[in-house]
């Protein structure tokens, strides 16, 4: 950990030099996306979900049922689009339904 300063920082910035500092952020990207996923999917996707994994920039998401794995593959660009934005920043690239 650096020295302490004088000069008074607020907490959003001091979180923000932490998570820098010890690279966080791509460890907090993935609890995110999983988050963002849950909230935007909803109960009836959410019941589905068997695991959400981001891996890189491909988030890989394991459904139970094939008939709604075929039937998000068809929105898988417009889903890309929400996560990114509800995350505020692109993560995802490229969505894997399984």
């Amino acid at each position: 950990m650096s020295k302490r300063q004088n000069e008074h920082i607020s907490i959003s910035d001091a979180l923000k030099e932490f998570v820098e500092t010890n690279n966080l952020q791509k460890g907090l990207d993935k609890v995110n996306v999983q988050e963002a996923w849950s909230n935007l999917m909803g109960n009836g996707v959410n019941n589905y979900t068997t695991q959400v994994l981001l891996q890189g920039t491909t988030l890989y998401v394991q459904l139970s049922s094939s008939v709604l794995r075929e039937e998000l593959s068809y929105g898988k660009e417009k889903i890309i689009t929400m996560l990114n934005e509800s995350l505020g920043k692109e993560v995802v690239k490229k969505l894997v339904l399984r």
